[in-house]
């Protein structure tokens, strides 16, 4: 049968577009497929659905908190210790609060040398 033999429809077929979600495919590796599905059991769901809320969460978070552009690295230390420091319990003593505020803004020393931020020592 040849295309110019088939019969032509009298109306274009379509497709409810108001009532049904759009299916998209996604291609994924094995391991993070593994992961999704781990997810999924966590959370009582299928993947399909795992992988939907997945990225609503994804998305949720790119657009509720961008992250700062720009910004000076001593302004964002300044304002980290503010935060942990109003966090702290107020009757510790006052070493005790800077010595936490040190270990949460600059980590705990034995993981100095992971820190990518911070420029390796000198051997």
């Amino acid at each position: 049968m040849t295309d110019s033999s088939r019969k032509k429809p009298d109306h274009p077929i379509r497709r409810p577009t108001s009532s049904r979600e759009a299916i998209s495919a996604v291609k994924l590796s094995e391991r993070l497929t593994a992961d999704v599905d781990a997810w999924a059991e966590a959370h009582d769901t299928v993947r399909s659905d795992a992988i939907r809320q997945l990225v609503e969460l994804g998305l949720g978070v790119a657009t509720a908190a961008p992250l700062p552009v720009g910004r000076d690295p001593v302004e964002l230390e300044d304002l980290a210790v503010r935060q942990i420091d109003r966090l702290l319990d107020p009757s510790l003593p006052m070493a005790e609060r800077e010595r936490r505020i040190r270990r949460l803004t600059e980590g705990p020393p034995e993981f100095s040398d992971e820190r990518i931020d911070l420029p390796k020592p000198r051997k």
